[in-house]
């Protein structure tokens, strides 16, 4: 990352980019995924959420991206909350939010797709029934059946993180409608760096500018690798062409 130019990083998985690692390289702890089974009124999520807080804010860290997890593994399914399971998760989403805001950490909830928050409705009864921001992930907004542009447009003031990733829509549509899994869909390059995929990122991008976001941009593209890429090939290349895209976008503002 620092050799392309990166200068700032959310963690990644737990444990997988320790804070003074990025700092020893000269990259910004920007925050990280953190989820959180929030739907059964007898599991305490709040414990798990602080170490998370506390690990971040001993980085300098102060964006808490948040999913409502399943509880089970994996993202290729998940189950149906009730009532009751939706009223603990919103109440919960509100004390998060307060603890993160009271340790000066941004809390955002990011639909994703195999978790409680994926799909339209999903995401309506999170901005409806809550008051934490919301992640803004192209991707999985998209996969999830949600327009990623249409949902900047109508709710820009409540976008407090954005992850931006480039989508295959045709192999969105084939999650969506169960054709084929989430994690084969990955594999098989779902994902596509900024630009080349089918999602109006400059649409997405001017109308969060103009309603004057200003959180992060954090380029994430999850890619399954079959075997060890050749060196400047896989991943670091996919990470370059983006912020080529996205360099080239900005100088046209």
């Amino acid at each position: 990352m620092a050799g392309l130019g990166v200068t700032a990083s959310e963690f990644g998985p737990d444990g997988f980019l320790p804070g003074p690692l990025l700092a020893v390289h000269g990259v910004t702890a920007v925050g990280g995924f953190v989820p959180a089974v929030l739907h059964d009124p007898d599991h305490d999520p709040l414990p798990d959420v602080r170490a998370a807080l506390d690990r971040f804010t001993t980085a300098g860290a102060r964006t808490l991206v948040l999913a409502a997890a399943t509880g089970r593994d994996g993202y290729d399914g998940r189950p149906d909350v009730d009532a009751a399971g939706w009223r603990a998760l919103l109440a919960r989403l509100d004390e998060i939010a307060g603890l993160a805001e009271s340790l000066g950490v941004t809390a955002a909830l990011h639909p994703h797709v195999g978790t409680v928050v994926e799909g339209p409705q999903e995401v309506e009864r999170v901005l409806d029934g809550s008051r934490i921001g919301l992640c803004l992930d192209t991707g999985h907004l998209l996969v999830g059946g949600t327009d990623p542009v249409a949902l900047a447009r109508r709710a820009a003031g409540r976008v407090a993180h954005v992850h931006l990733k480039d989508v295959d829509a045709t192999a969105a549509a084939a999650v969506r409608e169960g054709r084929t899994g989430y994690t084969a869909a990955v594999t098989a390059g779902l994902y596509r760096p900024l630009g080349g995929g089918d999602l109006d990122l400059p649409a997405l991008l001017t109308a969060l500018e103009a309603a004057d976001y200003g959180g992060w941009y954090v380029m994430e593209q999850d890619t399954v690798l079959a075997a060890e890429p050749a060196p400047g090939e896989g991943p670091l290349a996919d990470v370059a062409a983006s912020l080529d895209w996205l360099l080239e976008w900005a100088a046209q503002l």
